[in-house]
């Protein structure tokens, strides 16, 4: 039975750029919404700018517009960003709405009549420089649980601990510098304590159970009432019945998903707000969110939902932070990448794969390591996934007129895969698209090793064997459309040309268990292209902030730690002194087994042999300086080992695309390093 789900993302705050950051969160929630609905499950995803708070308010006053321009302004770049990155939100909003404010009033009404909400005189910082009173964010000093400094005045980075601004160390204005003092004001709190039965009983199904467990710690400390109030001046919604009182803005930015909501539904009668948010309903509400935000998510907002007779979430989904090439993304580094500067140099459906590659479900931070990066997209996208296509559609185009066959040549190898289906599935659902892509992949490699085995190209040179080509391409294809429809929500734009070229219309989850026979398709254009380590460099210098010249050891390493080559790719004698690397550099070799499809002298070249290799999954073409030592006649049909990792290189003869090892003196004597007896092109040496 179809589930109804309304799905969102966290609110990126208006003073910011969309960044590496955002984009884990939105990219999880796109790829998640985007296989419920493959499935067949009717899913709107909303999402909204948060726009209140003293930052906005100050930082439009110093660029000399009202703050309802700058955040116009700064939502239109959020939905240009995600956008480009593929991210389709049903509905992007903004928390300053009239929505959001007829709703945040109701629900602190409804509070305040179930007598939740109370008011009390608290002693608050204020800085006399700014005259204003500082939200929490404006205040840093020290930790009072660990000792932390530099830590902002409502939580800390370092240890996770909540608190009140009033209780850090040698506090200081941010805005001034200056140190603030305290001034007696009136607040409104929300008596959270009172639905600490409920958040216990929610928490099990509501989230993961290391954030469950993390929010009963906090439930068992015994919880405090939330200050729901700011004190003007603010740029935010007026508390009712008060002149100079605010909401603080954690109070109106999560009911801005009911009201992101309730302004798409605005002329629309295939949905209803109740059905998902009355206190009975039977739909399903999820939240993606990242882990510094389980608080209000898992602790403050299914109170105030419960307090305002509203539904609570289905499941809060947390994740992890992003850091690259294992440090926290800096600015000086050119690791803090917007995604608009990502945009001008690679393609998104990079972001989006390694990303997916890396999610399982769990709050561990995501680490974008940059020649993983690399090696990630070219071994499995290009080398695996567009490449059994690629190797197919050749012959069915030239030799068949672009017609499939009626029947499959193995058609137990397509059943194998329609079995994984739904084992893939229950990944998706729970958010572990790293399994789903290990799953994948592997399925990738038996359906290039399928294609190989079976040999196309050479079943094409006898006309007795005709039908078995088209046979055996029609496989190899409809191998390449099963899993066309478990990466689809990840790659939807490939998906999209891909479904273009095989003539068909957009793919759902149950196309992956029925063949694709007698139809005709359209001429294969190249999907995909490999990604080059100085594009990512490119990208990086283009991110380092103005200014700033520290060296950036970890994002310009190059992207296989062997010495540098000479002119020809040979491995020639040791010199007298060798490079020396650790065993960490000389573990990140692949080394691969390789079969010799065609070899011949280069013209113009002394030393050179242009190889065509077969490594399992693809071809791929290297430039080898072992002519004075082999006929390249001899050389077709032999296994010998390659270095699989190594960066293309543009040479004036054509780019080579590893290299193959050898040992020896030169000339005459060298010799090719040979895999043992039993070795299958792809087979990994070490």
């Amino acid at each position: 039975m179809p589930r109804r789900i309304l799905v969102t993302s966290a609110l990126p705050y208006t003073n910011g750029q969309v960044h590496l950051g955002h984009l884990l969160e939105h990219i999880q929630t796109d790829i998640w919404v985007r296989f419920q609905r493959m499935r067949g499950h009717p899913v709107v995803y909303v999402c909204a700018d948060d726009t209140h708070g003293t930052a906005t308010m100050l930082r439009a006053e110093k660029e000399g517009v009202t703050a309802e321009v700058l955040i116009e302004q700064m939502r239109v770049d959020h939905i240009r960003d995600f956008q480009g990155f593929l991210v389709n939100h049903d509905n992007y909003y903004s928390t300053h709405s009239p929505e959001n404010e007829a709703r945040a009033a109701l629900i602190y009404n409804r509070a305040m009549a179930g007598g939740h909400i109370f008011t009390e005189q608290v002693q608050q910082l204020y800085d006399p420089v700014k005259a204003l009173f500082l939200a929490d964010r404006f205040v840093k000093g020290t930790c009072p649980k660990c000792g932390a400094r530099d830590q902002y005045g409502d939580n800390c980075e370092n240890c996770g601990a909540t608190y009140a601004a009033t209780d850090l160390i040698e506090p200081r204005s941010v805005l001034s510098g200056s140190p603030p003092v305290l001034r007696s004001s009136e607040h409104y709190f929300f008596n959270l304590a009172t639905f600490t039965r409920v958040i216990r009983d929610w928490l099990p199904a509501g989230t993961q159970p290391e954030v469950a467990n993390k929010m009963k710690e906090w439930l068992d400390a015994g919880l405090k009432a939330w200050d729901i109030s700011r004190d003007a001046p603010y740029f935010g919604f007026r508390i009712p019945g008060t002149e100079d009182k605010y909401f603080y803005v954690w109070l109106d930015a999560p009911i801005g998903y009911m009201a992101s909501l309730e302004n798409w539904l605005t002329n629309r009668n295939d949905f209803t707000f109740d059905e998902f948010w009355k206190a009975d309903a039977d739909t399903e509400v999820h939240h993606f969110i990242g882990k510094d935000i389980i608080n209000f998510h898992c602790l403050f907002w299914p109170a105030l939902l419960t307090s305002a007779n509203y539904r609570k979430p289905t499941r809060v989904h947390v994740h992890g932070f992003v850091t690259v090439d294992g440090t926290k993304m800096s600015k000086s580094r050119g690791t803090f990448v917007d995604g608009s500067t990502y945009l001008k140099f690679l393609r998104p459906e990079y972001l989006r794969y390694y990303y997916a590659a890396k999610l399982n479900g769990s709050v561990d931070d995501i680490d974008i390591n940059l020649d993983d990066f690399v090696q990630r997209v070219n071994s499995d996208l290009v080398g695996k996934l567009v490449n059994i296509a690629s190797r197919c559609a050749g012959f069915i185009t030239k030799q068949f007129d672009g017609q499939l066959a009626n029947e499959l040549a193995e058609p137990a190898l397509h059943a194998e895969f329609a079995a994984a289906s739904e084992r893939i599935a229950v990944c998706f659902d729970a958010d572990d698209t790293a399994k789903a892509v290990r799953e994948i992949m592997a399925l990738a490699d038996k359906a290039n090793q399928y294609v190989a085995n079976a040999a196309p190209w050479t079943l094409a040179k006898d006309p007795a064997r005709r039908d078995d080509v088209q046979r055996v391409c029609t496989q190899g294809l409809n191998l390449f459309r099963q899993m066309l429809v478990w990466v689809r929500p990840i790659l939807p734009r490939i998906a999209a040309e891909a479904e273009a070229f095989l003539n068909i219309p957009a793919l759902t989850w149950a196309d992956a268990t029925t063949p694709l026979l007698g139809s005709r398709i359209n001429a294969y254009v190249p999907l995909l292209t490999r990604l080059e380590r100085p594009t990512i460099d490119a990208m990086i210098e283009a991110s380092r902030a103005p200014g700033e010249g520290e060296s950036a050891v970890s994002t310009t390493t190059p992207s296989t730690p062997v010495a540098k080559r000479t002119k020809e790719p040979a491995v020639t004698a040791a010199p007298s002194t060798p490079a020396s690397i650790s065993i960490d550099d000389f573990q990140k070799i692949s080394l691969k087994v390789a079969k010799v499809l065609t070899a011949k002298a280069v013209e113009g070249a002394d030393k050179l042999l242009e190889l065509r290799l077969d490594v399992g999954d693809h071809e791929r073409t290297v430039f080898s300086g072992i002519k004075t030592a082999y006929n390249p006649e001899a050389l077709i049909g032999r296994f010998v080992v390659v270095v699989a990792n190594l960066a293309p290189r543009k040479m004036r003869f054509g780019v080579s695309e590893g290299m193959v090892l050898a040992a020896g003196p030169g000339g005459g004597d060298i010799f090719l390093i040979a895999p043992d007896s039993g070795a299958v092109p792809g087979m990994d040496v070490m």
